[in-house]
């Protein structure tokens, strides 16, 4: 995003406050949803609950063709639609909801070369998922018809296939992509340690990203459960995601259930 069009979106943004019926917008949950796409949606709610910004969360077929960038999951904040989370972390931050403002400009170069990090091996990882056929047609597919379902399958299996030229990846083994995803989690147990929090006692945006993908990889139900032993290997970063899970889901969901259904922030996948 160019400077001027920060400083535009910054200026709506700030313009309004959060509103209670925000919405984000997924795939299906139980039948279409990629296992990828699942974490970034969490990681995603994970970080406005850390922020204390309630959102609706709404399941759609079509969630995907809804989005102004083709990336799911996306917000609806009146007016305002944005996708993906880097975007969402800035709209918020316009709003003067900032998880990372307590951190010096070492600690925040950090945070977003770890951020990169997973992006760069859970993410990808994830993605490589898609190019199973047998694992990610039949959910991709799963709310279309005949023909269509076919034809968006091999769509979408194109462009991951693609992608993962691009990048690199295409020649991977799998046993290559559990190698990189254990060391990736080798280098956040290491920079975790036994804190609470990446950064100490307060969560960041790294925190809510990381643990959408470490809890979801450990709560899919996928072919094999390597990817998971993986993750179990560190038991500070499976202590790491209970923590958020407890305070962040079922401390807050316990709290909402009090009020009105109406203003629930959605629940835990």
């Amino acid at each position: 995003m160019s400077l001027a069009a920060e400083a535009f979106v910054s200026q709506i943004a700030a313009a309004e406050p959060w509103p209670e019926n925000a919405t984000l917008y997924q795939p299906l949950k139980e039948d279409q949803i990629l296992l990828s796409d699942s974490a970034s949606s969490l990681a995603v709610q994970t970080f406005l609950r850390m922020c204390g910004l309630p959102v609706l969360v709404s399941c759609r077929a079509n969630a995907e063709y809804m989005s102004p960038s083709g990336k799911v999951p996306f917000i609806q904040v009146g007016n305002q639609v944005v996708s993906e989370l880097g975007p969402i972390v800035q709209f918020t931050k316009a709003k003067g909801h900032s998880l990372s403002d307590g951190l010096d400009d070492v600690q925040r170069a950090e945070m977003k070369a770890y951020m990169e990090l997973v992006n760069n091996m859970l993410l990808t990882a994830e993605v490589q998922t898609c190019t199973r056929p047998h694992i990610s047609r039949p959910r991709y597919s799963s709310p279309y018809s005949w023909p269509l379902n076919h034809i968006l399958a091999y769509q979408k299996q194109w462009e991951v296939r693609r992608k993962m030229n691009v990048i690199g990846w295409s020649g991977k083994s799998l046993e290559q992509v559990y190698e990189d995803v254990s060391q990736c989690c080798q280098a956040l147990s290491q920079r975790l340690g036994t804190q609470p929090y990446f950064f100490n006692k307060q969560p960041t945006e790294l925190d809510a990203l990381v643990f959408g993908h470490l809890f979801t990889i450990l709560t899919t139900q996928l072919t094999n459960d390597e990817l998971a032993e993986k993750v179990k290997s560190y038991t500070n970063l499976l202590s790491f995601c209970h923590r958020i899970e407890h305070t962040y889901f079922k401390e807050q969901d316990r709290e909402s259930q009090s009020g009105s259904s109406r203003h629930s922030k959605g629940s835990l996948p």
